[in-house]
């Protein structure tokens, strides 16, 4: 299964819809369109949605945090929904979740960052 990226955004806040497998073949992917995305656009903070992504490995993670770190370094947050369940059991072991809130919905973290969808 290969990867899909979807990126909108809504006001200052980029959404990225991930489908498929994040692993070491498509981290780059991801990392040149979340990074060309965040650099190009008035982007202050990041909503990823994971509701259709299967699986991720250790790469993902570390896509995943570097785009994390840079939009922190901008004095914004990234924040993660829909979580697949094997997915959310990777967040949890590797502590991501310690540093990025979830939220179960897209509406609902929209609405944490306060942005009406």
């Amino acid at each position: 299964m290969s990867l899909q990226v979807e990126l909108e955004q809504h006001r200052n806040v980029l959404v990225v819809r991930l489908r498929g497998e994040l692993d070491h073949h498509t981290a780059d992917i991801v990392r040149f369109k979340m990074e060309d995305a965040i650099l190009r656009g008035r982007v202050d903070h990041v909503v990823l949605s994971l509701k259709d992504l299967q699986f991720m490995d250790s790469s993902g993670l570390g896509v995943i945090l570097g785009r994390y770190k840079l939009i922190k370094g901008r004095g914004g947050k990234m924040v993660v929904c829909d979580v697949h369940a094997g997915v959310k059991r990777l967040f949890e072991l590797s502590g991501l979740f310690k540093i990025m809130s979830f939220y179960e919905t897209e509406r609902s973290a929209l609405a944490g960052l306060e942005v009406v969808s």
